[in-house]
């Protein structure tokens, strides 16, 4: 039972923290104001992992950590993609794409978590290197025959994420012009179309057939 109690502790606390950095920043919360939104004795912090950078970076880790155990249901992490052909390469990453926005529009990222993550990424030592990333950059690069660590590499992978992310980032020019409150599986299938779409077209302009 104390089991229990204790996940549902943490995940409250953790709760509590993405809402309040998303609210206010990182300088403006504080750990008091974590634990009376989580409901939770001060002590539970500690507990869990140490003060407030600890329980920043731990929100950080847990979505890294969720993200790359649902990424190994799909991904083979130990197969190095040059060794598929080329059609295999695209097929994957289109399948990839799709996993992707099946997870970025599902329940497990919340509106708070997205301004979380927002912010989190203005800060200068925020870095990407998780191993989903790592391999979708070396999967890109593979296919227009690039290194994984050029230039032209790191900003295709990165404006095929944004193709990902962009509708729920910029809900201004999505869900408030749909008129709701979020995103449909009629919306998330018109997402997942584009995304293919724009990969066929980097794909089509380099003459990768």
């Amino acid at each position: 039972m104390k089991k229990i109690d204790d996940e549902n502790s943490k995940q409250r606390i953790l709760n509590a923290a993405v809402k309040l950095f998303a609210q206010n920043g990182y300088d403006a919360t504080s750990i008091r104001q974590i634990c009376k939104e989580a409901d939770a004795n001060i002590c539970m912090i500690s507990y869990f992992g140490g003060g407030k950078k600890e329980l920043y970076n731990g929100i950080i880790e847990d979505l890294q950590i969720r993200q790359t155990e649902y990424a190994k249901t799909f991904i083979d992490f130990n197969r190095n993609p040059e060794t598929l052909d080329k059609k295999s390469q695209i097929d994957l990453l289109m399948n990839i794409m799709d996993k992707f926005i099946a997870f970025f529009y599902s329940e497990n990222i919340s509106k708070d978590l997205i301004v979380f993550l927002l912010k989190a990424q203005m800060n200068e030592d925020f870095v990407i290197n998780t191993p989903t990333y790592l391999y979708l950059r070396k999967l890109v690069g593979t296919i227009f025959n690039l290194a994984e660590n050029d230039r032209e590499t790191i900003f295709k992978t990165l404006f095929i994420i944004s193709q990902v992310n962009s509708p729920r980032i910029m809900r201004g020019f999505s869900l408030s012009l749909l008129g709701q409150d979020d995103f449909v599986q009629e919306d998330i299938k018109i997402i997942k179309a584009n995304v293919k779409l724009y990969i066929n077209a980097l794909i089509k302009e380099a003459g990768i057939v």
